[in-house]
């Protein structure tokens, strides 16, 4: 898939400007709307809406994918 804006999901390549794989909720806020959704790599991400446009703020790792333990 390749992405209108450029920019893309780190793990999977899913374009942010392409519609949400999966809504998970919407919240309003007074600036836009806070809208938390699901990559198609199981990535969590929050966008937020708001007269400048979507843009996505926050990400988390995919479904199963292990945390970065520190060195030993």
């Amino acid at each position: 898939m390749t992405s209108t804006t450029g920019i893309v999901c780190p793990h999977c390549g899913w374009p942010d400007g392409a519609e949400p794989y999966q809504v998970v909720s919407r919240h309003t806020t007074a600036a836009g709307s806070t809208v938390w959704t699901r990559c198609a790599c199981g990535s969590l991400q929050v966008r937020m809406v708001d007269a400048r446009g979507m843009r996505v703020v926050s990400r988390s790792r995919p479904t199963g994918a292990p945390a970065h333990s520190p060195g030993r």
